[in-house]
């Protein structure tokens, strides 16, 4: 329950900031960036922020409220390693952190091996009850195919150990997840799809080559 609660007060806190700096590019609207003029915090972000999280806390069960924190924060991380990996190499520089290369081209597939002996009996008996499992397991078998994938893509180009291995634990995680959080998760993003689509796209700084 700490835990659980120290993640929605960074929720709180952050989220305001975060509306506040897409609405300087564009994707929000601009009430979003307003200041407040005695305490220099985005004040119309903030109160929308505690609107939504206050209703959370009345309305949802608290199973589902920790449920949606991991699975979007989860999801996050996956988008954050996934795009290490696609990031062009770069030299180190002075005075900045650079992560740390181990190439992941023995060890993945070792650990993938690994991770299908431990599951071995998990496996067979969704495979072997296919058309009669719970939506859990369909998703183990997902993820033992993504997970293939992406092993081979780490021996293909010899991609690092960490982020390869930040994006496969958070899936893992991912799929324990009951069903009613998936809806909402999805719910909330076909959300943030039709602000952006409806608004962000066309505002956006970047549009038109701005």
């Amino acid at each position: 329950m700490v835990a659980t609660t120290s993640v929605l007060l960074v929720f709180q806190i952050g989220q305001p900031r975060i509306w506040m700096s897409m609405s300087r590019d564009g994707l929000l609207p601009k009430v979003f960036q307003k200041i407040h003029p005695k305490y220099q915090t985005p004040s119309f972000s903030t109160i929308v922020t505690g609107v939504i999280v206050g209703a959370g806390a009345l309305f949802l069960q608290s199973g589902l409220v920790t449920d949606l924190t991991s699975i979007g924060t989860l999801f996050a991380f996956i988008l954050v390693c996934g795009g290490v990996l696609l990031l062009p190499p770069m030299p180190k520089q002075p005075g900045k952190f650079k992560i740390p290369y181990i190439n992941g081209r023995v060890i993945i597939p070792v650990l993938y091996v690994l991770f299908i002996y431990l599951f071995r009996n998990r496996l067979t008996s969704a495979v072997a009850n296919i058309g009669t499992e719970a939506y859990q397991e369909i998703l183990f078998l997902v993820y033992l195919l993504i997970a293939l994938v992406i092993t081979i893509k780490t021996v293909q180009k010899q991609y690092s150990f960490i982020p390869v291995m930040g994006v496969l634990t958070c899936m893992y995680l991912l799929i324990e997840i009951p069903a009613i959080s998936w809806f909402w998760f999805f719910v909330w993003m076909a959300l943030g799809l039709v602000i952006y689509f409806l608004y962000g796209y066309r505002h956006s700084k970047l549009a038109g080559g701005k």
